[in-house]
């Protein structure tokens, strides 16, 4: 049989491996000045996750382990600026709206590089179930740089060059080796979080005391 290569332009789909998986609803027709209201008056806690383009509007209510990769995801990311000497400043889960482009957004994580900026340089997505409105799109109209997907396991980048292209080494954050985090997240417990971090943390410094003995 045939094996057909993937399509390297667009994340692929998860697989819907456990119960605990996050709950998608889009719904079509929905006027800018609709999205905005509902996105202002969600409340305090822990509201739907919207997104919003062209008419389209999706709320995805988050499971526990779509938050548990996400922070550890993160966490993982900061220790290797810090330990790099990256200049990595986070703006979490900030809510990007652009009503000229008809797009509105929040990343489960995303940075910029040195100062903070109108867009990020990077946006995190954790990715626990099919379907929903196409990310790519949304980040391209707002000019993100470079954009990750945790899926199945993998984490698979995305750089903007006109439009999105796999990569396989981020541009935006030089050296992090992201088959290394993935492999982390996969093989660490929910309960072992702060052990992993320091684990790698530990593991960059070595690596640094290499390269400065070469």
């Amino acid at each position: 049989m045939e094996v057909m290569e993937r399509n390297r332009l667009v994340p692929p789909d998860p697989h819907d491996w456990d119960a605990d998986r996050d709950q998608i609803v889009v719904l079509h027709g929905i006027t800018w000045e609709q999205y905005v209201a509902i996105n202002d008056a969600q409340p305090e806690g822990k509201p739907p996750r919207l997104s919003y383009l062209d008419g389209e509007l999706e709320l995805m209510t988050l499971s526990s382990r779509h938050e548990i990769v996400k922070k550890l995801l993160a966490r993982l990311l900061e220790i290797y600026a810090v330990e790099t000497n990256l200049a990595l400043n986070g703006y979490g889960s900030t809510t990007w709206r652009n009503e000229a482009k008809q797009v509105g957004v929040e990343p489960d994580e995303c940075y910029v590089i040195d100062n903070l900026n109108e867009v990020p340089d990077l946006a995190i997505e954790v990715v626990h179930t099919s379907g929903g409105i196409n990310k790519l799109e949304l980040y391209r109209r707002l000019g993100v740089r470079e954009v990750w997907f945790w899926i199945n396991g993998l984490i698979y980048a995305y750089s903007l060059v006109g439009k999105y292209e796999e990569i396989e080494q981020s541009i935006v954050v030089p050296g992090i080796d992201l088959d290394v985090i993935a492999r982390i997240i996969a093989s660490t417990s929910d309960n072992a979080q702060t052990a992993a971090v320091r684990a790698y943390r530990e593991s960059l410094s070595q690596r640094a005391i290499g390269n400065k003995s070469r």
